[in-house]
Formats: C-alpha cells, structure tokens, sequence
C-alpha cells in the first residue's frame, strides 16, 4: 500500500463526485422532463425499468471485466461513454428532435455504462485505502453520495427554471470530462490479475467466479440476507411520498421535506461512521441498522404527527449508511482481489434491481390495501430477518475483520 494513500483517495472521490453530480442532475431532468411531458405513471415506470435492466443483465459480465482489466481505465471509459451518449442526446434535442423514446433510449444506454463501473469502483477502493481505514472511507463516502442525493434535485430543478434540458445534458458532459481528467492524473497500479497474461477464457472467468461464490457459502447467504432486506424496504423508500399525500396533504413542501430530512440523515449516518467507523463485527453494525430501520418503518405506519413522522424519516437515513457501506466493506476484506469485481457485480445486481421489482409487487397493492398495512407488515419482517441473523453463527462470523 502507498504512503500517499489520502491523497489517491482524495483525488479518487473528488472524481466521483463530479461524475456522480452531473449523472444525477441530468437523471431528475430526465425524469421530470417525461414526468411534465406524459403526465403518465406508465411512462415514468418504462423509465424506470429502462435504468435498471441493462444494469442487471451486464453486471455479472461487467464483474468479469472488472477482473481481467485495469480498474481505473474501466471507470475511466464507463464515464466516458456514458458522458457520449449525454452528448449525442443534447445534440438531437437541440436540433429539436425531442421525442420522450429518446430519453428511454438514453436511459438505457446510460445504464450500460452505470453496469460497468460500479463494480470496478467497489473493487477499486482496497487498492487505494488500507484494509484497516476501509470503513471509515467508506463513511465519508456515504457522506458525499447524500449530499449529492440531497443537491441534484434541488439543483436540477432550479436549473430547469432557468435553462433548458438540453444544457444540463452539457454540464454532464463537462463534469464527466473533469472525472476522467482527475482518474488520469491518478496512478494505480493494476491488480494482480490485470497484471498478468490471462490464461483463462472470458466465460471461463464468469463459471469461476460462480464457483467461487458457490465454494464460499457465507457469500450465498450474505446475498440472500441483502437481498430480501432490499425487497422489504422497498415500501419505506418508494411509497412513502404517496403514503404522506393521501395522509397529510398534497402540498410540494411536504414532499420536499421528507426528503431533505431523509437525505440529511443520510448524511449524519455517514459523518457517524467515518467517525465511529462501527461496531468491529461488521454484521453487528449491519443488523443494528436493519432493527433501527425496522422500527421506524413500523412508526412510519402509525405516526399521525407529520413533524414526528420526518422526525422518523430523519433516523431512518441516519441508519441506512450503517447498512450500506459495512455490506461493501466485508466483501473488500474477506473476497480476494482477483474475484472482487465479479463478486461485486452480484451486489450491484441486488441493489440494481430488487427494489424496483419490488414496486411492481408494492405499488399495485398500495392502490388495494392501505400503506400504513404494508409499512407494518414489511416492517415487522424486516425486524424478525434482523433478529434471525444474530443467531445466525457463520454469517455472524464473516463479519469480523481478518486483520
């Protein structure tokens, strides 16, 4: 490991959040374009659908190249192609072909990108950091990303007011321009196995990195615990907007409350954790996040107050970073380097798509059954799978540092 590690991570992260930032600005004017354009639900689910699939299918092959390649180059020339296809869209919209399919199309093509980077940034990170500061990073990690969720919003909209669509579609491409620009200044020494002559065939990879998942059984059981975990918050992270609607009112400050006060807490989570850095049992720390977030999904559902209830929604972000960052951090200490990107890329499978699957369950029953019910059924599931977990040894086990 460098000595100058704080100063790679430093720049690592000044170049994510520049690819991260113009990434979400162009994705809520994307969304809200459609959104002021169809005013159709229908429209915004094929938008939805359209972000998330090619994520799920590509990631477990973009897992393998994450593996064979140059991490860095891969993030490098994911954000450049996603920072082309920005490109070629505000070109067409400026020569005024601005038909909605366009952004579906976009959005898809985006994804494609998104697919490849994202495991080649979780498997990056334990070539940069020292294994022992890797959770306090990824707090402050967690910090930046809810700002970011916090801002792009309240920017993108703002920005909407004053320009057009097609200039935000620009301040992408210059904010990806200014990534790639940073990631090139810095040098990290391929992984071992980029390194090297690869002996293996691309598909032979992929069956390799699927035994090596099957061989390591806590990995099998650590996905099935994320992945239903995922699946049962889905109604506290997508229904309740719709839930404070029907219950409080229609106005755009309530709306716009429940999220500063969600994204906030996010934020305090992850300063909590870059300071803390957590319980020394990483699954400690991750089933302490999911009892908390538990409860106030069950207090979701039985709150009448709506200062109580974003007071709720304020702990619930508090408690989401103390989930996400130690499920990452596990698998960069106890997955080996020359399987990280493939492992990772089930991870990104997971988080990609198990909660918008999930609303085609949840959001056709909402219209059916109240969602205080949901709220509570999901949020007592959640809190039996939490306690479940803490008797569950060797998965309790995985949790603890090797070093």
């Amino acid at each position: 490991m460098k000595t100058d590690w704080k100063r790679d991570i430093t720049l690592f992260f000044t170049s994510q959040t520049l690819s991260m930032l113009g990434s979400s600005l162009v994705q809520y004017a994307m969304m809200w374009h459609i959104t002021l354009q169809t005013k159709s639900g229908g429209m915004m689910a094929v938008y939805i659908v359209c972000g998330f699939v090619p994520a799920f299918v590509l990631s477990p092959f973009a897992g393998v190249w994450a593996d064979r390649w140059d991490r860095r180059k891969i993030i490098m020339l994911a954000d450049g192609a996603i920072a082309l296809v920005t490109l070629a869209l505000g070109l067409v919209f400026l020569a005024g072909f601005k038909v909605v399919w366009l952004l579906f199309l976009a959005s898809a093509f985006r994804a494609v990108g998104s697919a490849f980077q994202m495991p080649a940034v979780g498997a990056i990170l334990p070539q940069i950091v020292p294994e022992d500061r890797l959770m306090r990073v990824s707090g402050i990690n967690g910090t930046i990303q809810s700002l970011i969720m916090l801002v792009s919003p309240i920017l993108s909209g703002a920005l909407l007011s004053i320009t057009s669509i097609e200039k935000i579609f620009l301040i992408d491409v210059v904010t990806a321009v200014l990534a790639i620009g940073v990631l090139f200044i810095l040098r990290i020494p391929p992984h071992e196995k980029a390194s090297k002559k690869q002996e293996q065939g691309y598909f032979a990879d992929m069956g390799l990195g699927l035994k090596y998942i099957k061989e390591h059984r806590y990995l099998l059981r650590f996905f099935g615990y994320i992945g239903l975990f995922l699946f049962l918050v889905t109604p506290a992270a997508f229904l309740t907007p719709l839930q404070v609607t029907r219950s409080f009112g229609a106005e755009v400050w309530r709306l716009t409350a429940v999220e500063i006060f969600f994204s906030s807490g996010m934020m305090l989570g992850g300063l909590l954790l870059a300071s803390w850095g957590g319980f020394h049992n990483r699954m400690k720390t991750m089933v302490a996040s999911n009892l908390i977030m538990a409860a106030c999904t069950i207090l979701l559902a039985l709150m009448p107050n709506f200062w109580l209830y974003l007071a709720i929604m304020g702990i619930f972000g508090i408690a989401m970073p103390l989930y996400n960052s130690p499920s990452a951090v596990m698998l960069q200490e106890h997955v080996e380097s020359a399987y990280l990107g493939r492992v990772f890329s089930v991870l990104t499978m997971l988080s990609t798509s198990l909660m918008p699957l999930g609303m085609l369950i949840f959001g056709p029953l909402a219209d059916l059954a109240r969602i205080e019910w949901i709220l509570l059924a999901t949020g007592a599931a959640m809190l039996v799978r939490g306690l479940m977990v803490l008797g569950e040894r060797k998965l309790m086990e995985v949790g603890v540092p090797l070093q």
